[in-house]
């Protein structure tokens, strides 16, 4: 009982485990029957081809399987032989390419594809698609179709790879492409410019004009980010984003092209934030939108799109919480209170009676109102000397705090890109040094924080592959 269960298990036939000889036996049959029948190879297993490797696997010692298959590559041969002479050219490559990996000798293999290529030159009627070639290349069809000048001369190169006529005429074709290609970089159309040189690319990779058109395309490709980084720095960003969009078009993977989008996204992010806290929400929304479109998992874009949430809620307290008749009241004295918070020095703390939460609450009961905006003004330049004393003196939190500060209070248009460059800039330092002293986690949260502040800062990306160098398990 346990030997028949063991045999179930093991899923094979009883004859196979007591026999194996019969089962041998039957697969040279079956193999020999296949070859009669000219069933040669076959996906199923039940070729040839397939039945003579199954006994060969069963008894790699006998050489009546590896006869088995050199007769098969023998009759592939013959069969290739009969396809040709019907014309039935794809089958005759097929049978050809099976006597090949059944180890027919290479001069038996390559005479009959030298006959068989030059059987479908003839049937091609080479001569006559040279002239289409060079006629589609004369009217300036180098590769619009399937009857342009280049996929022609492919075609007869793929008859005839040593045609003299199709080399040279690939090679002039391929040499008009690159002009092609260098003029419309030259206009500034980097996505024509770039398909053309990666069609040559394909086409031969080693034509003696691919060089120097890879070189002045690297060349536009820096220029246009470039100009799409400055457009960044700015504030000018639909350009930014348009430039950004018009290199990964030429190159798709261009990691310096995504950041700068993400660099984008979290302006647009930033933006909005500095939007709602004006209560311009229409404004903030569409800001959110694009930062969306651009990154939408970025964290600065999910935080943002909180933070237009708490305003509006904050406004909707304001406007059920404040009687109309006591607003301006309530705005006096939150301004008093600004005013005496900065002259005892507590700009930004403490939480809830600092000079800057004060203003703030102002600034969410009457927005437009002129003294409010003087107010703010009048706290601005404290708020910016806070920034440079906190960068000056390394607390780079507390640096953060004061550039948000002063983002809130002046509002759209803010230039605030050059100080969260330097504040990333210092952020990126301390990484630096922490990595250097082995600590990791402190590395990757200065990383953060840099990131935060200024996805393209200089060594941000060097920072970044040391990091996940030295911890792979993180990202």
């Amino acid at each position: 009982m346990l030997v028949l269960i063991a045999l179930i298990l093991l899923r094979q036939p009883l004859s196979d485990r007591l026999w194996p000889e019969t089962r041998l036996q039957q697969l040279r049959n079956d193999a020999a029957q296949a070859l009669r029948e000219g069933r040669l190879s076959s996906p199923d297993g039940r070729g040839a081809r397939e039945l003579y490797e199954a006994a060969l696997a069963l008894d790699p010692d006998r050489g009546e399987a590896r006869a088995g298959l050199s007769r098969v590559g023998q009759a592939a041969l013959a069969q290739a032989e009969r396809a040709m002479a019907q014309r039935r050219y794809a089958d005759a490559h097929s049978a050809l390419n099976l006597a090949r990996e059944l180890a027919v000798p290479r001069a038996q293999t390559d005479a009959l594809e030298q006959r068989l290529r030059t059987r479908e030159a003839a049937a091609a009627g080479l001569d006559r698609l040279l002239e289409q070639a060079a006629a589609a290349r004369a009217a300036g069809h180098l590769d619009d179709g399937e009857q342009a000048a280049l996929p022609l001369y492919q075609r007869v190169l793929a008859l005839q790879p040593e045609r003299v006529e199709a080399l040279e005429g690939r090679e002039d074709t391929l040499a008009d492409l690159l002009q092609q290609a260098r003029q419309a970089l030259a206009h500034g159309d980097l996505e024509p410019g770039a398909a053309r040189i990666r069609r040559v690319q394909a086409a031969d990779a080693g034509h003696v004009d691919l060089p120097d058109a890879l070189a002045e395309l690297a060349r536009r490709v820096d220029g246009r980010r470039s100009a799409a980084d400055a457009a960044l720095r700015r504030g000018q960003l639909p350009v930014a984003v348009e430039a950004y969009r018009d290199v990964l078009t030429a190159i798709a993977d261009d990691a310096a092209a995504q950041r700068g989008l993400e660099a984008v996204a979290l302006a647009y992010a930033q933006r909005g934030e500095r939007l709602a806290a004006d209560f311009r929400f229409d404004e903030a929304a569409a800001a959110l939108a694009a930062a969306a479109e651009l990154a939408p998992a970025l964290p600065a874009v999910t935080e943002a799109g909180r933070h237009l949430e708490r305003a509006r809620q904050s406004r909707k307290r304001l406007d059920t919480g404040v009687p109309a008749a006591q607003r301006p009241q309530r705005l006096r004295r939150l301004l008093d209170e600004a005013a005496a918070a900065e002259a005892r020095g507590h700009l930004l703390t403490p939480p809830g009676d600092s000079a800057y939460d004060k203003l703030r609450a102002a600034q969410a009961l009457a927005p437009q109102d002129p003294k409010v905006r003087a107010a703010a003004a009048r706290l601005l330049p404290a708020v910016r000397r806070c920034f440079e004393d906190e960068l000056r003196s390394n607390r780079l939190a507390r640096a953060r705090e004061c550039l948000d500060a002063r983002g809130a209070l002046e509002g759209e248009g803010a230039p605030l890109a050059e100080p969260r460059r330097r504040l990333a800039l210092r952020w990126l330092a301390v990484g630096d040094e922490r990595l250097g002293a082995g600590e990791v986690r402190a590395a990757q949260a200065a990383l953060k924080a840099a990131r935060e502040l200024d996805p393209t800062a200089t060594g941000i990306d060097d920072l970044t592959d040391r990091v996940r160098a030295a911890d792979p398990g993180r990202d």
